[in-house]
């Protein structure tokens, strides 16, 4: 939305902009789309649901041929650098129906708040409390507002969490606190996907790294992070960060791409966690000659499909 404020506070062209009014120009994110009873290129149902004042969802169910049949329940959380896109824009849109079409999951989007309006850690707070609210629906006397999907459909013992970039880092922070801290109804988070995950790192690519536009991101976002680039929110290997070995599941597929800038990060990410003690089981894929996350924006390649039946493989291979 175009401010009539002409003083800017930060320029993030060409993400976005913000005024010294408070007001938030996005130059980046693709159209809203409304859930649609049944996708017609896949036979997907999905609706969107307020699951609190802060935050809502859009639920994804696969074609029912079999009433009683219950799928893995994917938890997503959306890319775009915290600050950008939505779980109801027509490129995360289109992605789940495909993703649950080959999966056979129910899936729950959180539609998470944004920065810079609500400066982070208020994303993670979100989607924590949308996976606590998820795993309510096992708790008989719970005061959850049940939702009949999860209820008829979803299979508790088969609960994933999936994430793109940013919401990739999500995606390990819940992890990590899943870790430490249980879920409602002692619900288990069984695996996890991390592509092209937003992590950094100030001593790669150390040289003017306060000009480039991972740090001035992730510097609006968290204006004010406890030990800066070395938060381990950001930067999991830190080394105050705490031991990969808490990661809170027992499955990680992880996927980055040949020309992804955050790729050496990727990759010493896996390396560490094999090396730390963790239990699980991990899988890094590496996606030849592609860029960060273009299977979200051309998802009609042949190489975005083939990882899209990757993922779908994973979830469903739980052996």
């Amino acid at each position: 939305m175009a401010s009539d404020s002409k003083e800017v506070a930060t320029d993030l062209s060409p993400l976005l902009k913000v005024y010294e009014d408070g007001r938030v120009e996005r130059f980046f994110g693709s159209p809203y789309v409304p859930p649609s009873p049944e996708d017609p290129s896949t036979s997907v149902s999905s609706k969107d649901i307020t699951i609190s004042a802060d935050f809502s969802a859009r639920l994804y169910l696969p074609n029912v041929q079999d009433s009683s049949k219950k799928f893995p329940i994917l938890v997503y959380f959306h890319c775009g650098g915290f600050c950008t896109e939505s779980a109801f824009s027509i490129l995360h849109h289109r992605y789940l129906n495909l993703l649950v079409s080959e999966a056979n999951a129910l899936a729950v989007s959180v539609e998470y708040r944004l920065a810079p309006e609500c400066p982070l850690p208020a994303a993670y707070e979100d989607c924590w409390a949308a996976l606590q609210w998820i795993s309510s629906h096992v708790v008989v006397n719970s005061n959850t507002d049940k939702e009949h999907w999860l209820l008829s459909h979803g299979n508790f013992d088969e609960v994933y969490i999936g994430g793109d970039s940013s919401g990739a880092n999500i995606v390990h922070n819940i992890a990590m606190r899943a870790g430490v801290e249980s879920l409602d109804g002692d619900v288990k988070i069984l695996g996890g996907f991390l592509s092209h995950p937003f992590f950094w790192d100030p001593e790669i690519n150390a040289e003017n790294v306060e000009e480039t536009m991972l740090y001035r991101v992730w510097r609006l976002v968290y204006p004010a992070p406890p030990g800066g680039l070395d938060n381990p929110m950001i930067n999991p290997l830190a080394d105050d960060s705490p031991s990969l070995s808490q990661l809170g599941c027992s499955r990680l597929f992880v996927c980055t791409s040949e020309k992804d800038e955050l790729r050496e990060r990727t990759g010493l990410y896996v390396q560490t966690l094999t090396e730390s003690g963790w239990k699980g089981e991990v899988e890094l894929v590496e996606i030849e000659g592609e860029d960060h996350c273009f299977h979200i924006f051309h998802l009609e390649s042949e190489k975005a499909k083939s990882l899209v039946k990757r993922l779908a493989f994973f979830i469903n291979n739980n052996n």
